[in-house]
């Protein structure tokens, strides 16, 4: 029951890569009516993993999950794309699909430590930098952790669990090395993978003494009691909040991150058609890889969404969903704006 939801068929205007398609497709080859191949292969490959399917089903079916292992049953055919063995290679060795000199794990401790990530390092440095500076103003010095390596979504949803696995085992051993009893994350994505994912297909558990906090919430939580306060914009320009990639999986921060964002700005701003519980992704999953043309066909609706709502300039916190906005934006009359970033530069 979640057609209406569908990211992939909105913006392909293809049966074959609704929800539906897709499991259809898997169930045909469970039956033995199809083999895997190219076309068929490639249906399985559409799915982004950004899980809207999943949060309007409505018996909480977890098909990205099961997509993720039938990925897996594939991968281990030699049956997938050579851009998924590509891609899984460069996150085996170099630890990311995006950079090759990922730092060394942090030798620091502290109570607080900030999972930075390679999508933030590569792809969205400036974010990094703002968060930091906003959580020095909050009282709270973190270390950095994480930085320049995958926390495992990508090489999971591939269907690479093992790798997967490692990555997170990397990824909590550091967490422990720098004694931190809160990890601050950056996106919704990173509140999915370590909350949920983690569980549900690695069989890995989130260590019970850290705390996972989402930094929106934290920063409009200190707003909200007067710990930090922004300098308002006073330009007329006319600006939107994009839900980023994964906002769906974690809907308990849509008002949250808002106040954040009213903070800073002189009225409320502009909401996209496909917003809060109905945000559709950008092509900052997997399908950047395995299906180019879906994933700027995603970001592309956005960016049209936006425009037709009358916005100028593009807000958002989520390193990934900003780099493919950003792509784009030029092109479409319209500007990105990294949210920390803007926030970090009004701090009173």
């Amino acid at each position: 029951m979640c057609r209406h939801i569908a990211p992939v068929g909105h913006v392909m205007a293809d049966e074959a890569v609704t929800p539906h398609g897709i499991a259809l497709v898997v169930a045909s080859q469970r039956r033995g009516l199809i083999d895997w191949n190219a076309d068929t292969v490639g249906v399985v490959y559409a799915e982004p993993d950004a899980g809207n399917c999943r949060a309007h089903c409505v018996t909480d079916q977890p098909l990205p999950a099961a997509i993720a292992a039938v990925r897996a049953e594939i991968v281990a055919q030699n049956q997938a794309p050579t851009v998924v063995y590509d891609v899984h290679e460069r996150l085996r060795t170099k630890h990311s699909a995006f950079g090759d000199n990922a730092p060394a794990p942090t030798e620091t401790t502290g109570d607080v430590a900030l999972y930075v990530g390679d999508e933030a390092h590569y792809l969205w440095p400036s974010a990094v930098e703002a968060a930091i500076k906003l959580l020095d103003a909050a009282g709270m010095h973190p270390v950095p952790i994480g930085v320049g390596q995958s926390n495992g979504y990508l090489a999971g949803s591939l269907g690479f669990p093992d790798t997967a696995s490692r990555q997170a085992t990397a990824l909590l051993n550091e967490v422990q090395a720098t004694g931190a009893r809160q990890l601050i994350v950056l996106s919704p994505g990173d509140v999915f993978t370590f909350r949920q994912l983690y569980d549900e297909r690695l069989g890995i558990d989130w260590p019970a003494e850290v705390e996972l906090v989402d930094l929106t919430t934290l920063l409009a939580s200190r707003v909200a009691d007067g710990s930090l306060a922004f300098e308002r914009l006073n330009e007329p320009a006319a600006y939107a909040y994009v839900d980023p990639t994964h906002a769906v999986r974690v809907p308990e921060r849509f008002d949250a991150v808002r106040a954040l964002v009213s903070a800073v700005l002189p009225t409320a701003p502009l909401e996209l058609f496909w917003r809060r519980e109905r945000a559709h992704p950008v092509g900052s999953t997997a399908v950047q890889f395995t299906r180019p043309d879906i994933a700027d066909a995603l970001t592309r609706a956005r960016l049209e969404d936006a425009r037709n709502a009358g916005a100028e300039i593009l807000l958002c916190e989520d390193p990934g969903t900003l780099f493919h906005l950003n792509r784009h934006a030029a092109s479409m009359g319209l500007r990105v704006q990294g949210l920390y970033e803007l926030l970090a530069e009004r701090l009173i």
